[in-house]
């Protein structure tokens, strides 16, 4: 099949493809963990994508062809983070389930903004958010939008966010916009994640405006020094730091929040996932009296990328805000268009109704406490072998230093290099870590332990 030739019904040539292109995925997710697979590619790799840069033909070029340069050339340089040896950006890797789900979902091709587009995709979606709150244990009447990211959710939940406070004051900003408007305060923590900030500046407010509030040194905000708030702010705490993986004292800010009357956004990411498990819940004491939170499915739930919630306690404010009616396309309060930023979109929510109907609460719970173990012992081990590990591990984060920032870099840059493992680089406190971050199903005690004996055997070279 050519580039260019087209055929409205199914051909033997586009089956042909289909299964190509599926052969090589299962070649790909038959190597995941292979020692023979690096996790970083290789520097001879990275010059091989220079075969990409081909001018755009004039007739097209077979498919067949396109897909075996995806594979071959682009799919030599693929940084493996669904690999077990992979502790990167706090990335989970894709379960089967929703890997499965999302082939199925990409087949039926369904633009999933309503009911009436896609009834199969709205109802499973409605479910899929009814799993969410009980998995969180979050307001069971809020409303769950699937969006990009926990970025998009941000700027989702935000948006309704400053809608809903200068109602209070009688300003609709729907029809008379911000000018003039009364001045919506913004309060955030000292470490608040980038992705906030940007949220914010996207959205105006200005970030000379913003009011950080100082943190303690586990990167907590600190309760005590919170300035005053009003029924004219707009307060933004964090579940997960990202570096030390530490909760704001939600028990000690949100009450006295709601009782001045700001909403209350919390950032969860990663962190929200902790009030699955009995154990660790404890980290998010009071946060379910927040007004909204965002978290990602493609974190710690390990669904594929672009998955993400965010969650409204007043589901009104929420589909009000994003409110996308047409003439030609009305939908019902909670369609997912009238929930998130995308009027045209897919049902990114399907690998997460998969991963909850699987796994259920118990199966979720499972995944956390086993991350967090293994996270401790990678502490445990690190510690034993020289490094210095700067957080309390309370999740899944580990912050580790060597014995001089150059020597912490070495470490880090070495092992990088090698492709055996790959972590993320980070700075804490004005000097060179990195953080492990133990986020996979793939990932067992035995890499683990393969992660403390290369990163000791790289300390012991750098001295």
């Amino acid at each position: 099949m050519s580039g260019n030739a087209t055929d409205p019904d199914p051909t033997d040539d586009e089956l042909v493809l289909l299964a190509d292109a599926d052969r090589r995925a299962r070649t790909w997710t038959a190597g995941i963990g292979s020692s023979a697979r690096r996790v970083f590619p290789s520097a001879e790799s990275l010059a091989g994508l220079s075969r990409l840069d081909e001018p755009l033909t004039t007739a097209g070029r077979p498919a067949g062809e396109t897909i075996a340069m995806l594979d071959e050339v682009a799919g030599d340089c693929v940084v493996a983070s669904n690999d077990p040896r992979y502790f990167g950006f706090v990335v989970g890797s894709t379960l089967p389930v929703a890997a499965a789900a999302e082939r199925i979902a990409l087949a039926w091709d369904q633009c999933a903004s309503s009911f009436d587009n896609s009834p199969a995709a709205h109802v499973l979606e409605k479910q899929a958010g009814r799993w969410v709150l009980d998995a969180l244990d979050l307001p069971r009447a809020s409303a769950v939008g699937f969006t990009t990211s926990a970025t998009a959710g941000a700027v989702t939940a935000l948006t309704a966010a400053r809608r809903a406070l200068l109602l209070r004051h009688g300003w609709d900003v729907d029809q008379r916009g911000l000018h003039g408007a009364p001045t919506v305060r913004v309060v955030i923590g000292e470490l608040a994640h980038i992705t906030v900030v940007r949220a914010l500046r996207i959205l105006g407010f200005g970030l000379e405006n913003i009011e950080r509030a100082p943190v303690d040194e586990h990167a907590r905000v600190t309760a005590a020094a919170m300035p005053d708030l009003d029924d004219l702010t707009l307060v933004i705490l964090q579940a997960g730091e990202v570096n030390t993986g530490e909760f704001d004292p939600f028990a000690d800010i949100i009450p006295a929040a709601r009782r001045a009357g700001a909403w209350v956004h919390v950032d969860g990411a990663f962190g929200l996932w902790a009030r699955a498990s009995q154990t660790h819940r404890v980290l998010t004491t009071g946060i379910d009296a927040a007004d909204s939170w965002t978290t990602d499915g493609h974190k710690w739930l390990n669904t594929p990328y672009d998955s993400a919630m965010v969650i409204v306690r007043d589901a009104d404010a929420l589909s009000s805000a994003m409110n996308s009616d047409a003439v030609y396309l009305a939908g019902s309060a909670d369609a997912q268009k009238n929930l998130t930023l995308e009027f045209s979109r897919r049902a990114r929510g399907i690998p997460i109704w998969a991963v909850l109907r699987t796994l259920g609460a118990d199966g979720v719970e499972e995944l956390v406490d086993r991350c967090v173990d293994l996270a401790r012992h990678a502490a445990e081990g690190l510690r034993a072998n020289g490094f210095t590990v700067l957080n309390r591990c309370v999740l899944n984060q580990v912050l580790v230093r060597g014995e001089t920032p150059e020597q912490t870099e070495t470490v880090r840059d070495r092992l990088q290099q090698s492709g055996r493992v790959w972590f993320g680089p980070t700075v804490w406190q004005g000097e060179p870590a990195f953080r492990v971050s133990v986020s996979s199903w793939r990932t067992r005690r035995e890499h683990i332990d393969e992660l403390v004996e290369l990163l000791t055997a790289e300390l012991a070279r750098s001295r």
